[in-house]
């Protein structure tokens, strides 16, 4: 057997593999606005590689906008009343794929800042996640074979503390419905040998911090307080009135041919987690930057990263990054419709209307590595807080306002949100 202090490192080690849970309780908790118009779900959706400005915007104004015959958005054009298209908002102070996918919703924080280093989804799950099975819900279209790194990885608990996302459809369907159609009997035994589980590792745990330093104890608190978020995910069953779907069938999870089935199925699966209540926080991470995904079902046989650098004259290689762009789109378009076709209980309208929806790249123009207007397309009206059917353009506005701007469309009242030097408080004119 293990020497005591080995055996708590072991366990030590176990409780951070437990983590796939965010470190909810760590991050300090700004008021929620009292009353008003709020968002109360957020959905993430990523796609990697920058884009092509000029086959990217819209032409028009503000409200008269429209999509191009052939560009990136026109599949959006019957959802163009739900939509607000930003064009101009910056990255400040980081370029290049890696900090762009790592800066991209965390806004470049730190341990002194607003949210702590964690990503504005992480952040917000921790504020509004309290009565969910699941405070986020992370899925993944094959963003995991290069391992987790900040190429791969999106969200954040803290810094460089990854949310990995679940690549597997069939996986992310057993732990959202799983429970489902066992006998009573087998459940409470299954719950019974989760929690044994997580006591032993809180009480280790809790010796250790007794033995350690005050660092090293804020540390363990931050494990303490995760172990108790994922305690609620595994403990708590599955809401009966929620029918689980068929269980997706076993695909190669990085197959190229299989990418579109995989991306279909876990956004049908974020749509219902939102819908049945299990949480109020989710992101469909397509793949991540760098990506060499061959969208060999469109005929195109370079891969995604390197459609991403043709130079204009290349006029196949810019046409097929283009198509790629456009599937995308429609993929967006797909999330779209499905939260536009479920009601809300309440008569309050349809989910899409109650909640935000945020497509986020990590890069601007691709080709130039840089992170300049970066190409963010928001929809869903957010219970109010957002007033959609607009085309904004801004002229270098950091991108950390558009995160304090998500937050306050989620009924958070912090000014700053990631490093607060390039501006405080939501852009100007976007929430209603």
């Amino acid at each position: 057997m293990a020497p005591p202090l080995a055996r708590r490192q072991l366990l030590l080690g176990l409780g951070a593999s437990l983590l796939a849970a965010p470190f909810t309780s760590l991050l300090r908790t700004p008021a929620r606005a009292d009353g008003g118009k709020r968002a109360r779900r957020l959905l993430v959706f990523f796609s990697p590689n920058g884009t092509v400005h000029g086959r990217w915007r819209p032409t028009g104004g503000e409200k008269d906008f429209a999509f191009p015959k052939g560009s990136i958005l026109e599949p959006l054009a019957a959802r163009k009343s739900d939509l607000v298209v930003l064009d101009g908002v910056d990255f400040k102070g980081f370029d290049n794929h890696e900090p762009g996918m790592n800066g991209m919703l965390t806004g470049q924080g730190t341990l002194t800042h607003e949210g702590r280093g964690a990503s504005v989804d992480q952040y917000i799950a921790s504020k509004i996640g309290a009565g969910t099975r699941f405070p986020s819900l992370e899925l993944g279209v094959q963003t995991s074979a290069w391992g987790g790194s900040r190429q791969t990885r999106m969200c954040y608990s803290a810094p460089d503390a990854f949310v990995p996302p679940e690549d597997s459809p069939k996986n992310a369907w057993t732990r959202l419905f799983g429970d489902l159609g066992k006998k009573p009997g087998e459940v409470d035994a299954l719950l019974a040998r989760r929690k044994s589980v997580l006591d032993v590792v809180r009480a280790d745990l809790a010796d250790l911090r007794a033995r350690v330093g005050v660092t090293e104890q804020h540390k363990l608190d931050d494990h303490l307080d995760a172990i108790r978020a994922v305690e609620k995910t595994l403990t708590t069953p599955v809401a009966a009135s929620c029918a689980a779907p068929l269980a997706p069938i076993d695909l190669a999870l990085q197959d190229h041919k299989n990418f579109p089935a995989i991306g279909r199925a876990q956004s049908d699966l974020a749509v219902l987690a939102l819908a049945c209540g299990l949480t109020n926080v989710a992101s469909i991470q397509w793949t991540h930057t760098v990506s060499p995904t061959v969208f060999s079902w469109l005929g195109i046989g370079d891969g995604h990263h390197e459609l991403s650098h043709k130079p204009d004259e290349n006029a196949k290689g810019v046409a097929d990054f283009v198509a790629a762009e456009r599937w995308f789109a429609e993929q967006f378009l797909y999330v779209l419709d499905k939260l536009a076709a479920i009601p809300e209980p309440d008569g309050s309208g349809t989910l899409l209307d109650t909640t935000l929806v945020v497509w986020a790249k990590e890069l601007g123009d691709g080709r130039l590595h840089d992170a300049k207007s970066v190409p963010f397309v928001l929809a869903g009206r957010a219970g109010g807080a957002l007033r959609t059917g607009r085309y904004l353009k801004y002229t270098g506005e950091p991108h950390q306002r558009l995160l304090v701007s998500i937050c306050q469309a989620m009924g958070l009242s912090n000014l700053t949100f990631g490093d607060p030097s390039h501006g405080a408080g939501p852009l100007g004119g976007l929430l209603g």
